[in-house]
């Protein structure tokens, strides 16, 4: 089921998101030999570049691989609205901290959201409900707090709740945090993300929720 947003309350909840809202490359130089300091022969090596390994992932049946295949093309089209968020996030605040009155800060927001309505109105449209699901979570994964958390820190806990009822209809929560430790797909998905960012699919963002890759590895494989 596609999750269009028929209204605009439904709109205005998506757009809502983006108002409110180690892997390093580095050159080594490993020496083939070590002249005498006395030695006036230059010394030889070989720049490379760090790789970083994956452990692989295992699949018990050919569905398990496709709902990954799956989960891996929503993934990699849902994080750059998430990583906007943050990044919208970030600017919101420090433009709000510039402002002096209630009035004027309201006022903002409401310039802001509907600038930011007219701007993705038609994009999020195209979201599938699968594809709001993972978008909540990683604005959660970016931000570091939940979109309900956002709207009622940034407007209030009324608003918050109408947004929140809005979105249960559609069998979504605002409240859903990002939990790669206990919830299989957000584990998939710290997967999918961490390949992606090596291979250059995606533009890393620093996230404010971490997790190591290689602990999630030791935790679902025994839990799986």
């Amino acid at each position: 089921m596609f999750f269009y947003l028929i209204n605009n309350k439904i709109i205005a909840l998506a757009i809502f998101i983006f108002c409110m809202v180690k892997i390093h490359s580095q050159e080594k130089f490993y020496p083939l030999d070590t002249p005498n300091f006395k030695d006036t022969i230059p010394q030889f090596g070989i720049p490379l570049k760090e790789v970083v390994l994956f452990q692989p992932l295992k699949f018990r049946t050919i569905d398990e691989l496709k709902k990954y295949l799956i989960l891996r093309r929503r993934v990699i089209k849902v994080y750059p609205y998430a990583k906007l968020a943050s990044d919208r996030l970030m600017i919101l605040n420090e433009r709000l901290n510039n402002l002096k009155s209630k009035r004027s800060k309201k006022k903002y927001l409401r310039r802001l959201e509907k600038f930011l309505y007219e701007e993705f109105e038609q994009e999020l449209k195209k979201l599938s409900r699968s594809q709001g699901k993972i978008l909540i979570k990683l604005v959660h994964r970016q931000t570091g707090l939940t979109i309900f958390e956002l709207i009622k820190q940034l407007r209030t806990g009324v608003k918050a709740f109408f947004y929140q009822t809005t979105a249960s209809l559609f069998k979504l929560s605002l409240k859903d945090i990002y939990n790669p430790e206990n919830i299989l797909e957000d584990y998939l998905i710290e997967d999918i993300l961490q390949r992606a960012f090596s291979e250059k699919y995606l533009i890393e963002q620093k996230a404010k929720v971490n997790y190591n890759l290689d602990s999630l590895y030791s935790i679902w494989k025994y839990k799986r």
